[in-house]
């Protein structure tokens, strides 16, 4: 398989795996299963499920998700992925998260860091950073863990080209109701406008 960037551009759809890093209640798992819907409203395949350390509010976990143009019968784990997406800064500044990243694989991260702090082993092909944490506080109030996964999606769109922003709405609009719906939309639309994307 060649490298995520590789992958969106060609006209063919490579498969794509995705590794998603956070914590029980930050919504990791609903932002697979958005990103699924999103991708059906492109007329693309996804795949997504949890793998968890602890299930618990709090506990790190991890969510996977395959992206396709065909259907998906791959069931295993995803050791090695072409995109990392964490979405809990202290998870950030950990240094598990880049492990079994392909090279020029893409990272997209819930960070106030520069990419330069981070002294990555590997090389990638794009770097996504936002403050996530702060954005959902500004969005949905502060709580004990921020929920960053609408805004980590909005800043996923943006680094990758995984999937449109628009299909993103599309999909938030059939998995919430009343206020949630705007709050949401509202979210990824300033993830994806204040994501700051590194190409290499």
């Amino acid at each position: 398989m060649g490298s995520v960037s590789i992958a969106i551009a060609a006209e063919e759809l490579i498969m794509i795996e995705c590794r998603f890093y956070g914590r029980g209640g930050q919504g990791a798992l609903t932002a697979c299963d958005i990103m699924v819907a999103a991708l059906g409203c492109e007329g693309k395949y996804g795949q997504g499920f949890p793998f968890f350390a602890g299930e618990r509010r709090g506990a790190p976990m991890n969510t996977y998700l395959r992206i396709d143009d065909k259907p998906i019968r791959r069931r295993e784990q995803i050791y090695s992925p072409d995109v990392v997406c964490v979405l809990d800064s202290k998870l950030a500044d950990n240094k598990i998260w880049y492990q079994g990243l392909k090279q020029g694989g893409i990272a997209v991260l819930n960070t106030r860091r520069s990419f330069e702090s981070f002294s990555l082993p590997i090389k990638l092909s794009k770097f996504g950073s936002l403050d996530a944490t702060q954005l959902a506080i500004d969005t949905f109030g502060p709580t004990a863990i921020p929920i960053t996964n609408t805004s980590m999606l909005g800043a996923l769109a943006k680094t990758t080209g995984i999937v449109k922003l628009d299909s993103l709405l599309e999909a938030f609009r059939h998995k919430f109701s009343g206020r949630m719906v705007e709050s949401n939309v509202e979210a990824a639309r300033a993830a994806y406008e204040k994501t700051l994307v590194i190409s290499f």
